[in-house]
């Protein structure tokens, strides 16, 4: 039987796989000679002390044992003459939701309004280098979602939504590396999801799923208080009596969809800021207590959060050896991103600082009702617009001058490649969210010495944290609270953050419509 051991040990001992094999075999029982695998089963470095230590759990296999398989295969069903669910959205909520409706046997129709990888990353290099956004094709909108050409993270704090570990091997079932299973905060790298992503496709469409392009639905067809179908923008009709709405949050059209079809929405907490750069060599020396990094030590990055006059104030979506990305959906708006890759080789650490926003602090949009907060976040996109060049460049400040309310004189080299210009962003972000900002960041500069400098970058604006509208739908059944047949989910209908959550809430709304395909309608 194979042995667990664990070992924490220096992270010069943990790159040398002889000496790992030779202290596992020892704490195990087990010359050296006679092992024939080590897997890891969790790695995690700990550098909150001056000695950094890298954290292993390892299962030691003999000769004699036969380790198991680390990934469960993918087993399709024959679609042939099967029912039909429509998918709205091909992010990770829509594609993972897909993946499960075959292996039940159900038929997925994806309809997903931007284009497909390739195609995704000729708009997005436009944005970059002629300030051009596609509505239809950008960061957000396209193959595989806002995911595609994010960071990558697939760290989750949710373990009650569903199958975690499920998410991560199809995953590696589509080329991902098998050190995702293991890693406390595992990563895939925006140069590594597309091809992922399109692999994902392959193995819809060779199951004989159905996935197009260029369908923003524009339509739901409810009659009886049951969706019949949808209607896209170019008006075709698609007929089925299941549909499942993964938009993603930035697909502000289909709320206005949902109004016209008396689909109830609700207003939901989100959060907005900006995104702050660093030289990721300043980072490296905070965390690793004025170590040098090496080679035997990962880019460094952090978590932070503090309360501030009743509101979370927090670090989001860090990114350690990244880039600064452009995420806007309109040519009318700024929204910046983070991603990093495989490699998180950049000179650059950035992340968004956000402050929580609550149904009070948007009185003065009452009036949109469950639209409040999602008005709110597009006054505060255009307002970076207005104040950089109103192109896609984005409107900047250093660090320090941000907090002592000066506007800066020069800024620094950043990844952002759409580029940066000077901007006061202490006189025109909204005291609610400004306010809050300084006061947080200040207790961080407090928390990490070196933290608050003129060598960092505040960037405008981090708005896409979330959706700030939830479609509601019952807890048990998933469908929606007033229409049958439609199931929210993922994130832009407000139940989940991320590429893993957003997958297992696809896998689960899948299994909740696979529950009820077949049977009398209204049972």
């Amino acid at each position: 039987m194979p042995g667990i051991i664990r070992l924490s040990i220096s992270p010069e001992t943990a790159a040398d796989q002889s000496l790992v094999r030779k202290l596992a075999g020892s704490l195990a029982g087990i010359p050296p000679s006679e092992i024939s695998q080590l897997r890891i089963i969790r790695r995690s470095v700990d550098a909150r002390r001056k000695n950094i230590i890298v954290n292993l759990e390892i299962e030691v296999f003999s000769k004699d044992d036969e380790p198991d398989s680390l990934i469960q295969p993918y087993c399709p069903r024959n679609l042939e003459g099967k029912p039909e669910v429509i998918i709205v959205g091909a992010g990770p909520a829509g594609l993972f939701a897909a993946l499960r409706l075959i292996e039940m046997g159900i038929k997925p129709v994806i309809l997903e309004r931007g284009k497909d990888v390739s195609s995704r990353k000729k708009d997005i290099a436009l944005i970059s280098r002629e300030h051009r956004v596609d509505p239809d094709s950008n960061y957000c909108f396209g193959e595989g979602g806002a995911g595609t050409f994010s960071d990558g993270k697939l760290y989750t704090r949710s373990k009650k939504r569903g199958d975690n570990r499920r998410v991560l091997e199809l995953l590696c079932l589509h080329g991902a590396n098998e050190n995702i299973l293991y890693e406390a905060h595992p990563h895939l790298g925006t140069d590594k999801l597309p091809g992922i992503i399109s692999g994902i496709r392959k193995t819809i469409t060779d199951a004989g799923g159905i996935f197009l392009f260029g369908k923003r639905v524009s339509d739901i067809i409810v009659e009886g208080g049951r969706v019949r179908g949808v209607v896209t923008s170019g008006n075709e009709r698609f007929a089925s009596s299941y549909v499942i709405l993964a938009t993603g949050h930035s697909a502000r059209d289909i709320y206005s969809v949902c109004i016209e079809r008396d689909i109830k929405l609700e207003l939901k907490f989100f959060a907005m800021g900006v995104r702050v750069e660093h030289p990721q060599e300043l980072i490296d020396r905070i965390q690793y207590h004025g170590r040098n990094r090496g080679k035997f030590l990962p880019a460094a990055s952090y978590s932070l959060v503090r309360q501030v006059d009743g509101r979370g104030v927090y670090s989001f979506c860090m990114c350690p050896g990244g880039f600064m990305v452009p995420s806007a959906t309109s040519p009318v708006e700024v929204v910046v991103n983070g991603m990093s890759p495989s490699t998180r080789s950049s000179p650059y650490a950035n992340s968004g600082i956000v402050v929580e926003i609550r149904p009070e602090d948007l009185k003065e949009y009452a009036r949109f009702d469950a639209l409040a907060g999602l008005e709110f976040q597009k006054n505060f996109e255009r307002l970076a617009w207005e104040n950089g060049d109103r192109t896609q460049a984005a409107p900047a400040q250093r660090l320090s001058d941000f907090l002592e309310g000066k506007t800066s004189a020069s800024l620094p080299a950043v990844s952002y490649f759409p580029g940066v210009v000077s901007s006061p962003l202490h006189e025109w972000i909204p005291p609610v969210i400004g306010d809050r900002l300084k006061s947080g960041l200040g207790f961080f500069g407090s928390a990490m010495k070196g933290f608050i400098t003129n060598e960092a970058v505040v960037t405008g604006v981090e708005s896409r944290t979330s959706s700030p509208v939830r479609i509601p739908r019952d807890p048990l059944t998933l469908e929606h609270q007033m229409v049958s047949g439609l199931y929210p989910c993922g994130e832009g209908s407000g139940y989940a953050g991320g590429i893993v959550s957003s997958a297992v809430d696809g896998m689960n709304t899948a299994e909740a419509v696979a529950s009820v395909i077949g049977k009398p309608e209204g049972k």
